[in-house]
């Protein structure tokens, strides 16, 4: 596995744990954050690569969706209650 196929697994898994749709993570968000990393000539910080293709990623993610559309899944569904009495 080389760096760019790291990236793109990873970034893919962190998308969809965050609870973006997994058309938005496989897609773009992956290819945009091995976009970035072949573009970028150096990190932020030191080690600090996969944080910022990550933070790349995500932003560009919840551009592409609604926050009705990212928690929809984690939402609960709450029924009626009923009384006491």
């Amino acid at each position: 596995m080389n760096h760019e196929q790291f990236i793109e697994k990873h970034v893919r898994e962190e998308l969809v744990r965050l609870g973006f749709p997994v058309p938005v993570a496989q897609g773009g968000g992956a290819f945009q954050a091995v976009d970035l990393y072949r573009r970028m000539s150096q990190a932020s910080r030191k080690g600090k690569i996969f944080d910022d293709v990550l933070r790349h990623a995500k932003s560009w993610a919840e551009k592409q969706t609604t926050s009705a559309d990212r928690f929809e899944e984690k939402r609960v569904k709450r029924t009626e209650q009923r009384g006491l009495f």
